[in-house]
């Protein structure tokens, strides 16, 4: 039986790689991508080389950057345009084998075990891929190779990434020299917080894991325990898919906000605000939800406050006032007082919008006929056309995040 090649291909500092293919005059000069610094989003999304090589590290605040390169450019995201060119991107992986499985906007999975015969073995489909990407889009890409998405996705960002030809190839013939000799922290699913349970366990490699053995691993944490094992290993049995974003299991909206939010009257404006975006991207995919579940962020990082907390419907929906009510009750019972940076509102348990219970006193129906209308609306005229009037208040966000594309300005 062949044995499979995946590649894991990234677009090298994404968004920095867009903006100077889309304009030469700043093609070598130190460019930084950075959100708004007179709101919270004033945080690094994207470096160039040139601007990383003077210490610009992503997701540090703006002012940071600048005292390490004053002399870097800055450009503000344009979400609209980078998709677009992750699309773009995508057409060209298709030419190369009809199973791509997006990963994330700048990283895709995929599986060329059936297209050696036509475009040769893999590194020479991968320098054809990277050649390709940068002939048309001016963007260069690194790839990892590996029998398994695990081991593909951990051979670009250990090694490809770090490679003069952006390419490293992963497999049980060389993990023990390359992958096992790396720190644990490097291996893809450890976090913080992992890192120190398995360092007072004496893992503090990749292969100190890969070594260890699996049952203590499940009797401290289960079928997780294994995962990390398999995972050190390199063996994963997933397969890389087109249907991986055809079904979900939740759909929620998150927001941070413009200015700390101290009073129950404004964060009330935005828990409606949320509810109703759920809601709408619940109708979006022909879903409704049972559970619905609240997060609150407070603003202090060193000590940080909130909570997390989830309850039972006592039916699905996905229309906003159904899912706003039992969110603010939530909020009023866990809610410390303290003033608040972020809010997300979730409905999970989800499943298809044309089977519902009928209710005497409550009509679905009348609701779903409401909540398609101004959907119908909304998507002809723009999503801040129909609000509801709280979002008038000083407090409303809605005709801010109208502008945005997944918190970013389009």
């Amino acid at each position: 039986m062949q044995e499979r090649i995946v590649f894991l291909i990234d677009m090298q500092s994404f968004y920095a790689s867009v903006e100077k293919a889309d304009h030469p005059e700043i093609r070598d000069r130190p460019v930084i991508v950075s959100g708004d610094p007179e709101r919270r989003s004033g945080i690094i999304l994207a470096a160039c080389p040139l601007a990383k090589k003077y210490g610009v590290k992503t997701a540090e605040a703006l002012w940071q950057a600048q005292a390490k390169c004053p002399q870097a450019v800055i450009v503000r995201p344009r979400m609209q345009r980078y998709i677009e060119m992750s699309l773009e991107i995508t057409k060209i992986f298709e030419r190369f084998t009809d199973l791509v499985e997006p990963y994330s906007i700048d990283e895709q999975f995929l599986d060329v075990t059936g297209s050696q015969k036509l475009f040769g073995p893999p590194r020479e489909i991968a320098h054809k891929i990277q050649n390709a990407i940068l002939k048309e889009t001016h963007v260069y890409s690194r790839v990892g190779i590996g029998p398994n998405k695990i081991l593909a996705k951990m051979a670009c960002d250990n090694f490809a990434k770090k490679n003069a030809t952006g390419i490293f190839q992963l497999d049980q013939t060389n993990l023990k020299e390359t992958l096992w000799r790396l720190p644990i922290h490097k291996m893809f699913g450890v976090g913080s917080r992992m890192t120190e349970h398995l360092r007072r366990m004496g893992i503090r490699t990749i292969g100190h894991l890969a070594e260890f053995p699996l049952e203590r691993l499940k009797k401290r944490w289960g079928i997780n325990g294994e995962v990390l094992w398999l995972t050190a290993n390199g063996i994963d049995h997933s397969r890389v898919t087109v249907q991986t974003h055809d079904t979900q299991k939740a759909i929620g909206h998150h927001m941070t906000l413009p200015r700390d939010y101290k009073t129950l009257e404004e964060i009330h404006v935005v828990l409606l605000e949320l509810s109703e975006e759920v809601a709408r991207r619940c109708r979006a995919k022909n879903y409704q939800g049972y559970t619905l579940s609240v997060g609150v962020r407070g603003i202090d990082f060193d000590h940080p406050t909130g909570f997390y907390r989830q309850m039972k419907l006592p039916f699905p929906t996905n229309f906003g006032t159904d899912i706003y009510k039992p969110a603010l009750d939530l909020f009023k019972r866990h809610w410390d007082g303290l003033p608040v940076r972020s809010l997300g509102v979730t409905l999970s348990d989800l499943q298809p919008a044309d089977q519902y219970q009928l209710r005497l006193f409550d009509s679905p129906i009348k609701k779903e006929k409401l909540g398609k209308a101004m959907d119908i609306i909304n998507a002809k005229y723009g999503s801040a056309t129909l609000v509801r009037a709280a979002s008038l208040l000083a407090a409303g966000q809605a005709f801010e995040r109208s502008k945005k594309i997944g918190g970013h300005y389009k």
